[in-house]
């Protein structure tokens, strides 16, 4: 009963907060503010900080490590048209990444204390406030965690020649993937295709937050079922 009663301070940092939220935790980070002014998470400016991305850094610090990994597989002796096409297909198969991230576990529910503190750095915070453009992008140094497991997967399934290239690929998307979220959030497209791709994801925010999980395409949504009502029906015609 005392996690149902709890609410919570948006004048303070909300991190240690929102694991009190208990069971109620999944409708209120599900009702999102549209300011543009983002939250404090932290007490400690260090750790505060450590939150704080501006887009920019993302092409900047991982596009020169893409081009490395190609042109090592380049260096082991594939020709340029082979390591574009493996960076073709790092990229296609991090789109399958992005839209199982974003549906398993962006969007896990949760409960405990723990469990609604980890999704609400993980995700949750960009629920409740998508429009806070210092969290819209993934900080560098927790993507550089991530990458270890994602090198050590691609090279069980692949030569040592081809891991580096389908790793630039993946990366690759990735990048694609974060600037273009951000841009879905803050530009204001005049074309049909980026127009669509903010339509549909501003819809999974404030309308259908259980539907359309894919960012950069809806690709994956459509092959798994879990295009927006109005556009399952427009398919189907």
């Amino acid at each position: 009963m005392v996690a149902q009663e709890f609410t919570v301070d948006l004048n303070k940092p909300l991190v240690f907060q929102v694991g009190h939220l208990g069971d109620t935790y999944q409708d209120w980070v599900h009702q999102p503010i549209a300011s543009k002014e983002g939250p404090r998470f932290f007490e400690s400016d260090f750790w505060e900080f450590l939150t704080l991305t501006v887009w920019w850094v993302i092409p900047l610090v991982w596009l020169p490590v893409v081009c490395f990994c190609v042109s090592k597989s380049i260096w082991m002796g594939h020709t340029v048209p082979e390591a574009a096409l493996m960076v073709v297909f790092g990229i296609f198969i991090w789109t399958l990444l992005e839209y199982t991230l974003h549906r398993f576990l962006f969007h896990i529910k949760t409960k405990s204390y723990w469990g609604n503190t980890m999704h609400y750095l993980l995700h949750g915070c960009h629920h409740k406030h998508p429009m806070d453009g210092l969290r819209l992008v993934f900080p560098p140094a927790a993507t550089a965690i991530l990458c270890v497991p994602f090198w050590n997967i691609i090279a069980l399934m692949a030569t040592p020649s081809t891991t580096p290239a389908l790793f630039g690929g993946g990366l690759l998307g990735y990048v694609m993937y974060d600037v273009t979220h951000y841009y879905l959030h803050h530009g204001q497209p005049t074309s049909e295709v980026p127009k669509g791709l903010k339509k549909y994801h501003l819809n999974h925010h404030f309308r259908i937050q259980n539907k359309g999980f894919g960012i950069t395409s809806a690709l994956w949504d459509r092959v798994f079922g879990t295009l927006p009502p109005s556009l399952s029906a427009k398919k189907s015609r």
